[in-house]
């Protein structure tokens, strides 16, 4: 396993239209270009405990926060390359370290602490620590479209444009089974602008001259938090189904009583 990778990089997200992703890329093409991989499918497991406590965690705002993943590009073979992902993030600042692995080695690894070669020890003994001290689980499949553009004179300035978010949370693996649900309509797009260090001037002007907002957007948290609302919804309509009954069942006793006396 060769092909470790480090990512130290500020990540900030806009939720846009799609006519705000054209007219941003009108403004901004001449300072891009297609990334090496200029177009793909990101499909990605995140892992949590039983009780989601890193999901409830990162929802709360902290200074410090971190995530496991694990990331394939579409749906992979037996034998892909997959990489297993540690997120961290202290205030703006982030970074993504990932060792690259087979489905399985990742499978074997979460699930029975099996863990594969890596060339890097300190990645690897850092995805160690996290899983080590949680029981983690498979919990949540996310995938969706990617556009990736790059700075033409900033080597550091990257942009990415994602569409059709989806997820699934059961049978929880890499591959799309076509049960998912989208968490954005055809409308929406959300931009990553990632950079290691000041935005360039141009990339400022556009953003101030379409009043582009940033966003706390997360794709884990934003599904965890709708999937909240549907099971508090689901509690608080069986409890007004039960009173209702309950009122019912005391109206006809009333009505017994009334007979009897």
């Amino acid at each position: 396993m060769k092909a470790v990778e480090t990512f130290l990089r500020v990540e900030h997200k806009y939720p846009l239209t799609a006519a705000q992703a054209v007219q941003f890329m009108e403004l901004a093409g001449k300072y891009l270009r297609p990334d090496i991989y200029p177009e793909y499918e990101l499909h990605n497991i995140y892992y949590d405990t039983e009780a989601n406590e890193i999901a409830v965690h990162c929802l709360n705002k902290p200074e410090y926060k971190e995530k496991l993943r694990l990331r394939s590009y579409g749906d992979p073979e037996p034998g892909t390359t997959v990489y297993l992902e540690i997120k961290k993030k202290f205030r703006e600042d982030g970074a993504k370290r990932r060792i690259p692995m087979t489905e399985k080695q990742a499978s074997d690894y979460i699930e029975y602490g099996k863990r594969p070669e890596a060339d890097n020890r300190q990645i690897a003994g850092e995805i160690d620590y996290i899983v080590s001290r949680c029981d983690l689980k498979p919990k949540i499949f996310i995938a969706y479209h990617r556009k990736a553009f790059s700075g033409i004179n900033e080597s550091d300035v990257r942009i990415t444009f994602d569409t059709d978010i989806r997820f699934r949370t059961g049978n929880v693996s890499l591959h799309e089974s076509g049960e998912e649900k989208y968490i954005t309509g055809q409308d929406d797009v959300l931009m990553e602008i990632k950079v290691s260090g000041r935005y360039p001037y141009w990339l400022m002007k556009i953003l101030s001259e379409m009043k582009l907002v940033r966003s706390s957007f997360s794709k884990y948290g934003m599904i965890y938090s709708e999937l909240l609302r549907q099971s508090e919804e689901k509690r608080a309509s069986a409890a007004v189904l039960t009173e209702t009954e309950y009122r019912n069942m005391m109206n006809r006793k009333e009505k017994v009583c009334l007979v009897q006396f």
